[in-house]
């Protein structure tokens, strides 16, 4: 028997749920806005917003189709099968969230507030829910591929990161490690480095390569290419400052030996969700094998 496709729909918790959950009552909630700035209105605005999105595309999804729904926050124990079709309707960071739990599945961006959102990932609205549906299952939709960074241990964990993969000390103060690439080795103490994909070229990487007026060159969202930046590399006479920044395709790779307690390896901003090396491990940084299948 063939299954009927599966639809998973993919948000997070709105500002409003938080409050209230954490003031107990809309007057509360209210009044902490208020102490703020701020006003209730605005913040049940975006809320009333993201729910018609929501309501719009649970409505959009065929009667005899199969259906899933989960919060950002169970993104990590929710079993996709691997014929889902997954619809992100929030902000680009939530379709950054998602890409580390998915394989070939196809995601699609819906955004529940055009104009407020930056709509990079996100680029569809939800009235085009319905038919995007229908493109994706016949195969028919304009599938993008976005490349991905991959952080590996030497013992074998590994996480993979739609943007960036983040590197460096677990309080983000100096960082000790011998830095490899393209042959060459320098013992170095920074603040840490990042390992960009053209995704991710257009935020935390952007900014590094403004504030230096260029360095290595970044890859464009199409691109199979990974830019790297160390961030504040220190010199002494026990460290260099020669490898700071550079570019890796298919099958180079950027290696970090760390010399320091411990050194934290985290992707897209999800400092929670990471790995930790200690002294004397090897951290391998490079072109993940999947990618993003984005519509």
């Amino acid at each position: 028997m063939v299954l009927a496709p599966r639809v998973v729909v993919v948000h997070r918790r709105t500002e409003l749920d938080g409050l209230l959950e954490r003031h107990g009552t809309r007057g509360q909630a209210e009044f902490f806005l208020r102490t703020r700035g701020r006003t209730l209105a605005d913040v049940q605005g975006r809320h009333d917003a993201q729910e018609a999105a929501l309501g719009e595309v649970r409505a959009a999804v065929p009667g005899e189709w199969r259906r899933g729904d989960v919060e950002r926050e169970d993104l990590y124990r929710f079993g996709f099968e691997p014929g889902d079709v997954v619809v992100v309707v929030g902000q680009d960071g939530l379709v950054a969230n998602v890409a580390k739990y998915v394989g070939t599945q196809v995601v699609v961006g819906i955004d529940p507030e055009p104009g407020r959102n930056a709509g990079v990932l996100v680029t569809h609205r939800p009235r085009e829910a319905r038919d995007l549906l229908q493109a994706v299952v016949r195969g028919g939709a304009s599938v993008q591929s976005r490349a991905m960074v991959s952080a590996t241990l030497d013992d074998g964990e590994s996480l993979d990161a739609l943007n960036e993969v983040f590197v460096g000390h677990p309080s983000h103060q100096s960082a000790r490690y011998r830095i490899g690439v393209a042959g060459a080795v320098e013992p170095q103490s920074s603040s840490g480095l990042i390992v960009a994909t053209g995704t991710g070229a257009t935020g935390w990487a952007a900014s590094i390569h403004r504030e230096r007026r260029g360095g290595a060159e970044l890859p464009g969202t199409a691109d199979r290419a990974l830019a790297w930046f160390v961030r504040e590399a220190w010199p002494s006479p026990s460290t260099a400052t020669s490898l700071t920044a550079g570019r890796l395709v298919d099958g180079e790779v950027l290696t970090v030996v760390v010399e320091s307690d411990a050194l934290v390896v985290f992707g897209d901003g999800l400092e929670a969700d990471r790995l930790t090396a200690t002294w004397g491990q090897t951290i391998t940084l490079a072109l993940a094998g999947r990618a993003l299948r984005l519509v």
